[in-house]
C-alpha cells in the first residue's frame, strides 16, 4: 500500500456539489493499493499514520503523532499512486488493486485508524471527488508498506 500523508489545518470531499465529508487539524490520506498488498500492508500503515511525529510541540518541533495533536483523518482512495510513468505518455496503473480487493483493503485502513480513536473522514471509492486539502507546513510525507526498512 501507498499513501501520501498531508498535515492539514482542513480538508474536504465533494461528490456531485455535495460535502460527503470535512475535517478540520489533522491528515489527508490519499491512499493507494496495490495487486500485492494484504490486510498487514493496511494494519501497518494505519499505525504508521497514527504515530508519525508530525505534528509541532510547544516548543515548534515535529515531536506530536497524531494521536498526541488529537486530530482526525480524511482518507481518499487513490489507485492512481501506482501508475508507472517510465514508458510513454500515459501511466499504466497494471500495479493497482482490483476494485473489490482494494476497497475491502481500504476500509481495513479506516477500521485500522479509527480503532486508535482518531475520527475518520471518508471520500467514496471509484466516485468522481473534489478533494480540498489545505496543506499545513507544508508536510508531506510519503509511505509505502513494501518499502520497510
Amino acid at each position: 500500500m501507498r499513501a501520501v500523508i498531508q498535515r492539514v489545518s482542513r480538508a474536504s470531499v465533494l461528490v456531485d456539489g455535495e460535502t460527503i465529508a470535512k475535517i478540520d487539524r489533522g491528515v489527508a490520506v490519499l491512499l493507494g493499493v496495490g495487486r500485492e498488498d494484504h490486510p498487514e500492508d493496511a494494519r501497518y500503515l494505519a499505525e504508521k499514520t497514527a504515530n508519525l511525529r508530525i505534528f509541532e510541540d510547544p516548543d515548534g518541533k515535529l515531536n506530536l503523532s497524531l494521536l498526541d495533536a488529537g486530530g482526525s483523518a480524511l482518507v481518499v482512495s487513490q489507485f492512481t499512486l501506482y501508475g508507472d510513468c517510465r514508458k510513454g505518455r500515459r501511466p499504466g496503473f497494471s500495479e493497482s488493486a482490483s476494485g473489490p480487493e482494494a476497497v475491502s483493503l481500504y476500509e481495513l485502513y479506516c477500521k485500522h485508524l479509527s480503532g486508535f480513536g482518531i475520527a475518520v473522514g471518508r471520500g467514496r471509492f471509484g466516485a468522481q471527488m473534489l478533494v480540498e486539502i489545505h496543506n499545513d507546513g507544508p508536510v508531506t510525507l510519503l509511505l509505502d508498506s513494501k518499502k520497510v526498512f
